[in-house]
């Protein structure tokens, strides 16, 4: 797995933004989806990358996309 290093919840947010997701809700977490996926992203600065690893996953992208996206 490609080094990822951990990012902010509003730089994931932004680049799940580009990716097609919407927040649905927003609280301690933020919730995503693209009408077909949910996603959840805590609200840390920065998001583990081993956690926002296991969200790109989920998200059905792999981390150079979402590299990408940043």
């Amino acid at each position: 797995m490609p080094k990822l290093p951990g990012v902010s919840h509003r730089r994931a947010v932004k680049a799940f933004e580009k990716a097609g997701f919407w927040v649905v809700r927003e609280g301690k977490h933020i919730s995503m989806t693209n009408g077909d996926r949910i996603i959840t992203i805590p609200r840390a600065d920065p998001v583990n990358a081993f956690t926002i690893g296991g969200i790109i996953k989920d998200a059905g992208m792999t981390i150079e996309e979402f590299k990408k996206l940043l």
